[in-house]
């Protein structure tokens, strides 16, 4: 998500995307994920190569391609099925269990990618090495167009331990308000985990 076009054709440099727009574009991934939740779907490949901005800046989840609808809140994939490691937490990487608790830890790398102006997660490791890494403990770094209260955030959406059904919240209207930023429009957003 380096550059994008905008609606007149003309492309949009990292540049000239404000702080408020990065929000925004959090901020609507996270609404399709909560719709997804709501209506009992794990998406399972969250990632910013997947969603897609529309000519308005709206940003959409899209391809649904290991989208499962569950009723318990739990899928557990069958062995030899191919997954996206980078952003995938412990339960996906050591047993193949998805729940919305690993959709809520792809949008935190989602975030990651959106404040880190597109990189790859994880991108100079193998995915044995990442394996490794997120087994023991090592999360991605705040990336530098994040500030500490959104890599918070981001950081909540990569813990291991959390009661099932408590809520990872994104709340851009608190970040506007503590941050003294204005940012029309915004609003709660929570997904549970």
């Amino acid at each position: 998500m380096q550059v994008s076009v905008s609606s007149g054709g003309r492309v949009r440099h990292p540049a000239q995307t404000g702080p408020a727009w990065l929000l925004s574009m959090c901020q609507d991934v996270c609404e399709g994920m909560e719709y997804l939740e709501a209506h009992s779907f794990l998406h399972r490949d969250l990632a910013a190569r997947n969603c897609l901005v529309d000519e308005r800046n709206v940003v959409k989840v899209s391809d649904f391609g290991m989208t499962r609808y569950v009723l318990d809140n739990q899928y557990i994939s069958s062995s030899g099925a191919k997954f996206p490691v980078k952003w995938s937490p412990p339960e996906v990487l050591h047993y193949s269990k998805y729940s919305s608790k690993s959709d809520v830890w792809s949008f935190g790398v989602v975030m990651w990618e959106i404040y880190s102006e597109g990189r790859t997660p994880f991108e100079n490791h193998s995915n044995l090495e990442v394996v490794n890494e997120i087994t023991r403990g090592t999360r991605l770094f705040r990336p530098h167009r994040a500030t500490q209260l959104l890599y918070a955030i981001m950081y909540r959406c990569w813990h291991e331990v959390r009661a099932p059904g408590s809520p990872v919240l994104f709340k851009s209207d608190e970040y506007f308000i503590r941050t003294g930023r204005t940012g029309e429009g915004h609003q709660s957003i929570q997904i549970r985990a």
